[in-house]
């Protein structure tokens, strides 16, 4: 059996809406915190275009990325990249032009730098930007060793991996303007 009388909530009610309607009402907006400075925003923008200006130091193999993908990847993209659940990374080099083409990081994307900032920014699913460079940098010549677009103990590092040629490259055209820092 309840203690509470209807009177009692209906009075409580009350109260809590008297309280927020007693709250001074100025006009403007909330002040919820300040402008940020151009060297916060700078903390925060980790986005890498195709040219790869701003790629991070660090350098990583194939080999390395092999190890790194097995521990944290291999769970979503499967055995070598092959897909399942998420989707596979590699194949379906020339099937672009088919009625069943084929989108992979091999066949489709047009940059390695793109491989790079992706996989920083949003990998793994489950902890994004969790990964340090060396291993984003490992895990995307992995990719692109599985690829067969780079050989397998190529290093990539922020020199190398804007240099890589990716099967697709021509297939898009770039609408990013030139990096000022």
């Amino acid at each position: 059996m309840s203690t509470h009388r209807p009177n009692t909530v209906v009075v409580a009610i009350g109260a809590a809406l008297a309280a927020c309607a007693a709250q001074p009402q100025s006009g403007r907006p909330p002040a919820l915190g300040t402008a940020a400075s151009a060297q916060e925003i700078a903390r925060y923008d980790i986005s890498i275009p195709p040219s790869g200006a701003g790629l991070p130091p660090g350098s990583g193999t194939a080999r390395q990325g092999a190890a790194v993908y097995a521990a944290k990847c291999q769970s979503c993209h499967g055995e070598k990249g092959a897909g399942k659940p998420a989707d596979p990374l590699v194949g379906g080099i020339g099937t672009l032009a088919t009625g069943k083409p084929v989108r992979t990081v091999g066949s489709y994307w047009p940059y390695a730098t793109t491989l790079f900032d992706y996989t920083r920014r949003a990998m793994p699913i489950s902890n994004p930007l969790s990964l340090r460079d060396d291993e984003v940098y490992a895990v995307s010549a992995y990719v692109l060793f599985l690829n067969g677009i780079i050989g397998e103990d190529a290093v990539m590092n922020a020199q190398t991996l804007p240099r890589v040629k990716m099967p697709n490259r021509d297939g898009f055209t770039s609408d990013w303007p030139p990096r000022v820092r």
